[in-house]
């Protein structure tokens, strides 16, 4: 029951401080932005779509995605990232088998957060 009123709270927070107008009104901006760039509205406006409903729900990026962010700001892509990007005490306590697994679960969440990085490049967002 508290939960539907937090949520109840929130929406009408939001409705009062005009977030739907101002979400309209930057979802404009960006598509007139992306027209004058050559770059795809649809495109543009589903990523803010996509960050309007994880403010929403509450969420926040993942630790994991702000370090791969930082270390592509800082230095571009790297060839020794996965490396970069290991926890280093938890590697050493792995057997071989579960090194290998830890290493194939990285590289596939680094190759996601990568791709992520030039969308949002790309995007500009």
């Amino acid at each position: 029951m508290d939960d539907i009123i937090g949520m109840a709270r929130a929406a009408k927070k939001r409705l009062k401080s005009n977030f739907w107008a101002d979400c309209k009104k930057n979802s404009e901006e960006a598509a007139v932005d992306a027209k004058i760039k050559g770059i795809s509205e649809i495109k543009v406006k589903s990523r803010l779509n996509d960050k309007v409903k994880s403010e929403i729900k509450g969420e926040k990026q993942d630790e994991f995605y702000l370090k791969v962010k930082e270390l592509l700001d800082a230095e571009g892509e790297v060839s020794d990232a996965i490396g970069r990007l290991t926890d280093k005490e938890l590697y050493e306590s792995l057997s071989y088998e579960e090194k290998q697994r830890y290493n194939l679960q990285l590289s596939a969440k680094y190759l996601s957060a990568l791709q992520k990085y030039k969308k949002e490049k790309e995007l500009e967002i």
